[in-house]
């Protein structure tokens, strides 16, 4: 199973929202810096998240995205579909059609793998992310002393 580049940098950005929150909209050029993604892909990926209703847009000067709903409510699986990724882990969609038109052997296997990623990332929210990465790095910065 492979996440595309589309879903790793939609959950980048929204991460990076969550985590910089401040109370006030975060500007994509921001999030483009700090992430080192495009700021023409954030634009197309950020269409998609406020269409979905994820982030809202605040317009004019000091203008940006912020978060619709708060971190702990908003799932990782959530924003993965929201850019239209699908997280199909076998080699035939799940169309059981891969081996000479037939279901091959390890079909179930790769079907019941992408049901277990699914399950996690929909109980994984983007709150959980950042508390576990800002207590890995306390961990880290405690032990360099």
């Amino acid at each position: 199973m492979k996440l595309t580049t589309k879903s790793r940098y939609a959950v980048t950005a929204m991460l990076d929202i969550a985590y910089h929150d401040q109370g006030s909209p975060i500007s994509l050029p921001e999030i483009a810096e700090r992430q080192n993604i495009s700021l023409s892909y954030l634009e197309q990926l950020f269409s998609r998240l406020k269409k979905s209703g994820l982030v809202e847009s605040i317009k004019g000067p000091g203008g940006g995205y912020k978060l619709s709903k708060d971190a702990d409510d908003i799932v990782i699986s959530d924003v993965i579909q929201a850019v239209d990724e699908n997280l199909e882990t076998t080699a035939c969609n799940g169309k059981s059609n891969c081996h000479n038109n037939q279901q091959c052997l390890s079909h179930n296997l790769w079907e019941d793998l992408g049901a277990e990623i699914k399950n996690f990332l929909s109980d994984v929210t983007l709150q959980q992310v950042i508390s576990k990465n800002n207590s890995n790095i306390k961990e880290i910065k405690l032990s360099e002393y």
